[in-house]
């Protein structure tokens, strides 16, 4: 999914809440976060009851990494590292735009704290949120510009 072709895709969201937020990244056409989540043996916790807040890079922001490091993370050996990276980008719970609105604050992810500055738009570390609050069964889905890198 690249980031121009987001706001599109999402524009009928309501109709995927329905659909568990893998479904709805299926929907979307993230291809690089799912096959991530896959090789991570992430995706069937994804597809549980939660609630999770996922913020998903779209394609472009995981080919700003290169294409090495990318096959890097998907071969087998670095299973732990990319389940560390992708466990970064989801908070337990059901976090909406709303609840952040004119806010600064630091909240725990899966692997670490993140920081979200909600004062003027929405940015998480350097990322910045370029859609929000797309609903799914078990959670919400931030669409994000950028691969978060927790420190190692």
């Amino acid at each position: 999914m690249t980031n121009a072709g987001v706001t599109e895709v999402f524009a009928n969201h309501h109709t995927e809440e329905k659909k568990d937020i893998v479904g709805v990244a299926e929907a979307a056409g993230f291809t690089t976060l799912l096959a991530a989540a896959e090789a991570a043996g992430l995706a069937d916790t994804l597809k549980s009851d939660g609630p999770f807040t996922v913020l998903a890079p779209t394609d472009d922001a995981f080919a700003a990494l290169g294409e090495e490091k990318i096959a890097m993370l998907l071969e087998p050996e670095n299973k732990d590292k990319l389940a560390g990276i992708l466990k970064y980008h989801v908070i337990s719970g059901k976090v909406m735009s709303a609840d952040l609105a004119g806010k600064e604050l630091t909240t725990d992810t899966l692997n670490g704290e993140i920081d979200i500055d909600a004062t003027s738009g929405v940015m998480v570390n350097d990322a910045t949120v370029i859609k929000a609050d797309v609903k799914a069964s078990n959670g919400v889905i931030h669409v994000i510009d950028k691969v978060l890198i927790p420190e190692m």
